[in-house]
């Protein structure tokens, strides 16, 4: 497969030419009118026709995406929308690992969410067959288009936000555990089963550990990092950090290992909070534990704000506390509730005593 790439001599970027492994793009959409013309545009930008199919899979909007895919879809026929009674994520890449041109040895996850480089096909097709990799991952990192975005984002990109995630911060390419999930050898992903439906929003996560269970490797792609657009007002932010809390929750049960000290930290942050403000009666010093915290995060925000000469990002500092409280409350109750519907996928053959 390597020999399917032509250098540009521009910036050492890589394109597409003939030849290459058919691949299917698949991208969960609901509600996305602002978002998918930009993904899309980025996505098919300086790739040949025959190349690749698009499968755009909606799970019930009710603005504009579908109106406006179908508008690009009359003008390049790689593009399709389809419908995704699953309506989650999960759901929809499930979806298209079933239903993509049988000639596509290469499913690509993308999100609507996201904008992509001009050579991201080129290289994630290339670390696939380079690394011999089952799936290619990469980093994402957040950049706001309002005020508050802006802070949100800010607060996502930092350590402090992201605990150091490869996820986020991934500043050489290596073999990794987990990240934003990018390419996958199709077979691969369909013997395994796909992803868990049960799972969302914590899919990708669980599909990592049962594929390393299988065998599978996941190559982090430092070079294939996109650009996220994150939640723009702080309710919608904290839904999405409690559900990621919630799916991490969930795999865990199922797998049974021991979450790292960076996904632990949110909850020994709740606790110490709560029990802070519980016992402040007793003894007002308790109250150190909230202030010390809630003042960290608003000094790390005033310094943000001052470094960009930003005054939004001053709300960083809610952001990441919103974040973290949103993410514990998500584990916790994640710990006590039962798998959601949808469609699961077992864990290999070899390792099913291990399921919860």
């Amino acid at each position: 497969m390597a020999s399917g790439w032509r250098n540009t001599g521009e910036c050492g970027r890589r394109t597409l030419r003939q030849g290459l492994p058919f691949c299917c793009i698949a991208i969960p959409v609901l509600n996305e009118e602002r978002f998918i013309a930009g993904c899309l545009a980025s996505l098919l930008a300086n790739v040949p026709m025959e190349a690749l199919e698009v499968l755009v899979l909606d799970g019930g909007s009710t603005d504009r995406t579908p109106e406006i895919v179908a508008a690009i879809a009359t003008r390049d026929r790689r593009v399709r929308c389809v419908p995704n009674p699953g309506r989650n994520q999960a759901a929809a890449v499930n979806l298209a690992a079933r239903i993509a041109d049988p000639r596509a040895t290469v499913l690509i996850r993308a999100d609507a969410h996201c904008a992509y480089p001009g050579d991201f096909l080129a290289t994630c097709l290339d670390a696939l067959a380079r690394t011999g990799a089952t799936s290619v991952v990469v980093p994402i990192s957040s950049v706001g288009r309002t005020g508050l975005q802006r802070a949100i984002a800010a607060a996502q990109n930092s350590r402090m936000g992201n605990g150091g995630s490869t996820h986020r911060l991934l500043p050489v390419s290596r073999f990794v555990d987990h990240a934003h999930h990018a390419a996958f050898d199709r077979a691969f992903f369909l013997a395994l089963g796909g992803y868990d439906e049960r799972f969302t929003p914590n899919e990708d996560a669980e599909y990592d550990r049962r594929a390393a269970l299988a065998g599978g490797r996941a190559w982090g792609c430092a070079e294939a990092a996109v650009t996220y657009f994150p939640r723009e007002t702080l309710p919608a932010l904290a839904r999405q950090y409690y559900n990621y809390g919630a799916g991490r929750a969930r795999t865990i049960r199922r797998h049974r290992y021991w979450p790292r000290m960076r996904q632990m930290a949110p909850l020994l942050i709740l606790v110490g909070c709560l029990g802070g403000l519980a016992l402040t009666p007793f003894d007002a010093r308790f109250a150190l534990v909230p202030v010390a915290y809630a003042a960290t995060c608003l000094l790390w925000a005033a310094a943000a704000a001052w470094r960009a000469r930003d005054t939004w990002l001053l709300n960083a500092g809610i952001a990441l506390m919103v974040m973290h409280l949103s993410w514990a409350v998500g584990l916790i109750f994640g710990m006590l509730a039962r798998p959601g519907p949808g469609r699961a996928a077992r864990l290999p053959m070899a390792f099913t005593g291990t399921e919860s």
